[in-house]
C-alpha cells in the first residue's frame, strides 16, 4: 500500500540515507522523494512516497524514524496516487503545451503538484465567486469570499463557514489578475509550508505569463 511520509530531518550529508535506511528496515520500499524546503535553522523537510510490505503498519515505519537523532515524522497517510510524483519544472512543461489552457491546466496540476486532494479557479462575482474552472473533488458553488481576492501573494486561506463539509482541509490560493485567483484544497494536512506557498506563487505566475502569451 502507498504512503506519503513527510520528515524534517537535519539539512546535512548522510540524514536522508539514515532515514532511507531506517525505513527500508521497518518494512517501507521507497518509490520516491522530493525535498520540500530548506530551513534556515539547518534542517530539512522532504516527502517521501513509499509502499509497505504485506503485514506491515505504517506506525512502526514511523517510530523508525523518529527515534533518528534530529529526525521527526511530521505527517502520514495513504496515497492514492501512486508513484506519480509530478516535479514544478513538468508541471511547467505541460502548461506551455497549451497556452490556451494554461490556467485550466494549472488547476488540474495542483493536486498532483502540492499533494492536495482538490484545487479550483475562482474570479470575484460582487459579494461571492463564480468558479471558472476546478477539479471534481472540489466545492461546487463558493460565496461570501471578497477578501480572498484581495491576495498580493499566495497565502494560506480560512476556510469560510459554508464549508462546513470540509472540516480539516487546509487551504492556501495565489492571485492570477483580473479579479481571479487559483486555490488548493489539502484534507487533514500536512500544513502548507512557505516553501509551498513560494511554488505556487511562481507556478501562478508563470501559468499567467503562459496564458497571456498564447
Amino acid at each position: 500500500m502507498p504512503f506519503l511520509l513527510r520528515v524534517e530531518l537535519p539539512d546535512v550529508p548522510g540524514s536522508l540515507g539514515r532515514v532511507a535506511t531506517a525505513i527500508g528496515e521497518a518494512g517501507g520500499d521507497i518509490e520516491a522523494i522530493e525535498i520540500v524546503e530548506h530551513r534556515r535553522d539547518g534542517t530539512a523537510v522532504d516527502d517521501v512516497l513509499l509502499e509497505t510490505a504485506p503485514g506491515i503498519m505504517p506506525d512502526s515505519i514511523v517510530s523508525a524514524c523518529n527515534q533518528l537523532d534530529g529526525v521527526q515524522v511530521v505527517w502520514i497517510s495513504r496515497y492514492a496516487a501512486g508513484g506519480n510524483l509530478f516535479l514544478d519544472l513538468e508541471a511547467v512543461e505541460q502548461l506551455t503545451e497549451s497556452p490556451a489552457t494554461a490556467l485550466d491546466e494549472l488547476v488540474d496540476l495542483l493536486p498532483i503538484t502540492f499533494r492536495a486532494d482538490w484545487a479550483m479557479r475562482l474570479r470575484a462575482d460582487g459579494t461571492g465567486a463564480t468558479v471558472l474552472h476546478r477539479t471534481s473533488a472540489a466545492p461546487e458553488v463558493v460565496v461570501g469570499l471578497p477578501q480572498w481576492f484581495e491576495l498580493a501573494q499566495a497565502a494560506r486561506l480560512d476556510l469560510p463557514h459554508e464549508w462546513t463539509h470540509l472540516d480539516g482541509t487546509l487551504l492556501a490560493g495565489a492571485p492570477l489578475g483580473d479579479d481571479a485567483l487559483v486555490l488548493f484544497g489539502r484534507r487533514g494536512g500536512p500544513d502548507v509550508l512557505d516553501s509551498e506557498l513560494a511554488r505556487l506563487q511562481h507556478l501562478a505566475a508563470l501559468a499567467v505569463s503562459i496564458a497571456r502569451a498564447g
